[in-house]
């Protein structure tokens, strides 16, 4: 175990998913002391095999921390978490750090709630993906006051290398709706484009290398165009959580008053895609409405 840095020795995690559970045991390679808990407990098996503590419940898990990290569903189960479990238990003073992708609103009302009880609270959603998560390098987008950033950083290196401070609460969010839809749109383009390739006659395998050194080339290209053409859907993640974060940056447009044409076209494709394939594959499969 190495030295525990900064000041949150005592650490609370909640929600073990994909995510979750490598980003937990970053935390605990870092040297702190780890309570957890998923509302499945087979999840968190590997980590407490490696030291952390089971909780029942997720107020029992902030009880004693010096920090709380979220990451579950979506905003729902955002606000379940916190108003129901966490604000009621967590000790004045603790750092609460929901990295859920999940709506600005919510993040800021949150935040004022916690303000409220004595409590500090950041919005912190990431991206980067499960190999992202696993190796500690997430990029992550952080919203709520400066101060608080300024003392989860030392904590938020454990699970992430390019870390920003967005704004006021609610600012990390919208950071990361602007990187879901930048990816929406660049998936669905990506899938459309080797689409007319195919339909064409050409033999796209052997020339997507040619794309990909272009201008159409770039990381979802090398992350997603090999998989897309060999009809690989496995996720890594699914069009279920994608299409989650995709309705909450809609949502958030139509607030601003904007007029989010390739979002809203990206988004109905991958509704589309999700009833029509299943929601669980991961979010390259929109390529197969576009195979014939």
């Amino acid at each position: 175990m190495t030295e525990v840095a900064g000041s949150f020795p005592t650490i609370a995690f909640v929600g073990l998913g994909n995510m979750g559970r490598p980003m937990a045991a970053n935390l605990l390679r870092a040297g702190h002391r780890l309570f957890v808990h998923s509302r499945t407990r087979a999840k968190a098996a590997p980590l407490v095999a490696a030291g952390a503590a089971w909780c029942d419940d997720p107020g029992a898990a902030a009880r004693d921390a010096d920090a709380v990290i979220s990451i579950v569903g979506g905003p729902d189960d955002v606000a379940h978490l916190y108003r129901d479990a966490i604000f009621p238990a967590a000790r004045a003073g603790a750092l609460l750090v929901d990295m859920t992708t999940s709506s600005p609103r919510l993040a800021a009302a949150l935040q004022a709630e916690a303000a409220a009880r004595g409590l500090r609270m950041l919005d912190a959603p990431v991206t980067g993906g499960v190999g992202g998560a696993a190796a500690g390098s997430l990029a992550i987008m952080v919203g709520g006051e400066e101060p608080d950033f300024r003392a989860a950083l030392p904590l938020l290196e454990s699970l992430g290398k390019r870390i920003a401070w967005c704004g006021p609460a609610g600012s990390g969010q919208r950071l990361k709706l602007t990187n879901q839809t930048m990816v929406a749109c660049t998936t669905l383009g990506l899938a459309e484009g080797l689409g007319l390739a195919a339909a064409g006659g050409l033999d796209i395998a052997r020339l997507a290398p040619t794309l990909g050194e272009g201008t159409a080339g770039g990381f979802l290209f090398q992350a997603y165009a090999e998989k897309m053409i060999a009809g690989d859907y496995a996720a890594t993640f699914s069009v279920a959580h994608f299409v989650k974060d995709l309705r909450l940056a809609l949502a958030e447009a139509d607030s601003l008053g904007l007029e989010p044409a390739a979002l809203r076209a990206a988004l109905g494709q991958f509704e589309r895609l999700a009833r029509e394939r299943g929601d669980s594959l991961g979010i390259q499969a929109v390529a197969a409405l576009y195979r014939k």
